[in-house]
């Protein structure tokens, strides 16, 4: 699945695109994805002009002023600036083409991905109303983590991949983060101390912006907006690395299920 690293880039490589470009037809093949794509979106979206593009989560926002398209990549979707017409392929969704001849094309093998309509505040969407920070804010931090982590037993790699808590923090940055820091993935959450909390925030916006510049993690189905995979995948110290050596002590690395998500970690430099 597309983590924070792979939208955030998604948006960086569309952005420039189409941002306060005027919208000449929207193109819909495919309505059933993981919720209906509303039928009258056409009607609502031709001719307005993209006011701004953001991201929230995992999510990309795409406004105009009558308002907000509420985007989700799903398991396996991608999107893509077309220069050019190009035949579309089974999976290629949605079209939207600008009156600069650009088309933003929306592929999803697996239809799991969300293509939705507000003309509300998109803040209050039952989709992003309860998300936590952004971990790339000042409001994501070590004290904050503290505080919120009062009482809570659970793991703490599902702390952290909790969205109430923190957004955008999945299963790969997770991992790697936690080992980064020399942190257990199974030290229960209240038992975390503030100097270890420091060192994993410290940690979880360092991994996500070394992500970020590397172009998002490929793994299976990943492609950012200009067809190019990312390369954080070649980076990675823990996560799909079970059975091999830790890069730090040589230790062979655990795998291990927390919270149904394969987890991988080393003994020795994370007690």
């Amino acid at each position: 699945m597309p983590e924070l690293p792979e939208v955030e880039t998604t948006l960086r490589g569309i952005k420039p695109h189409i941002e306060h470009q005027l919208i000449k037809d929207i193109i819909i093949r495919h309505y059933q994805l993981r919720w209906p794509v509303p039928r009258d979106l056409q009607d609502k979206l031709k001719h307005k002009k993209i006011k701004k593009i953001e991201r929230r989560a995992k999510y990309l926002l795409i406004s105009v002023a009558e308002g907000t398209i509420i985007l989700h990549l799903g398991m396996s979707g991608s999107l893509r600036i077309l220069a050019q017409p190009l035949l579309p392929k089974k999976h290629d969704h949605i079209d939207i083409e600008f009156e600069n001849k650009k088309i933003l094309r929306f592929t999803d093998p697996r239809r799991f991905g969300a293509f939705l309509w507000t003309e509300e505040d998109p803040a209050l969407h039952p989709l992003l109303k309860n998300l936590g920070p952004e971990p790339l804010d000042k409001s994501f931090s070590a004290q904050y983590l503290l505080k919120r982590a009062q009482g809570r037993k659970v793991p703490v790699k599902s702390f952290i991949m909790d969205n109430k808590i923190v957004v955008g923090v999945g299963n790969i940055y997770a991992t790697e983060a936690l080992f980064i820091a020399g942190i257990n993935p199974k030290h229960p959450a209240d038992k975390i101390s503030l100097e270890q909390y420091k060192k994993l925030v410290k940690t979880i916006k360092a991994v996500l912006l070394y992500a970020i510049k590397q172009g998002g993690t490929t793994l299976k189905d990943f492609l950012n907006s200009d067809g190019k995979p990312g390369y954080f995948i070649n980076k990675l110290k823990a996560y799909g690395r079970a059975g091999l050596s830790c890069v730090k002590c040589h230790t062979t690395l655990k795998s291990i299920y927390i919270g149904q998500r394969n987890t991988v970690y080393c003994e020795k430099c994370q007690k």
